[in-house]
């Protein structure tokens, strides 16, 4: 498979993705996602901040129980390299007022976020998908089934 020998290469790592049990408030939840960023080496902590003042301004709650958090335009030299977390909530989170299951932290160099948030707004897009995402046992299981995120 493409880009299986160099992890590097990819956007999404089996690392970046996890399933949480406990409910979390969307401030945690944010915390939370970009930590696995930073954690991954893509971010500075910057970042993480940028994250949350994004969301006091416009919410990143984009349906079917999916929020991308992601920074500020001005926070773009805390990125070091293109990445994503995701993780899986067994509750949902309240979102200023809807309901998330997924969230996705984002980290894009230049405009490559754009054609990563394209390929997970096509995901879950489909209900059937986001079913099936619920369903998947471990964090594993759910890698491979997002594993087209990465192109």
């Amino acid at each position: 498979m493409k880009g299986m020998d160099d992890m590097s290469d990819q956007v999404l790592s089996p690392g970046n993705v996890r399933l949480a049990a406990a409910p979390a408030a969307r401030e945690e939840a944010i915390r939370a996602a970009g930590g696995i960023l930073v954690e991954a080496g893509a971010v500075t902590p910057a970042y993480v901040d940028a994250m949350l003042e994004r969301e006091q301004s416009v919410s990143t709650y984009m349906g079917n129980l999916l929020a991308i958090p992601h920074g500020t335009n001005e926070s773009k030299d805390a990125i070091l390299r293109s990445a994503l977390s995701i993780t899986r909530y067994d509750q949902p989170i309240d979102w200023g007022g809807e309901q998330v299951r997924f969230v996705v932290g984002i980290a894009g160099i230049g405009d490559e976020h754009l054609e990563i948030l394209s390929r997970i707004a096509l995901v879950f897009s489909d209900e059937d998908e986001v079913e099936r995402l619920l369903a998947v046992g471990d964090a594993d299981e759910l890698y491979a089934a997002l594993g087209e995120v990465n192109g």
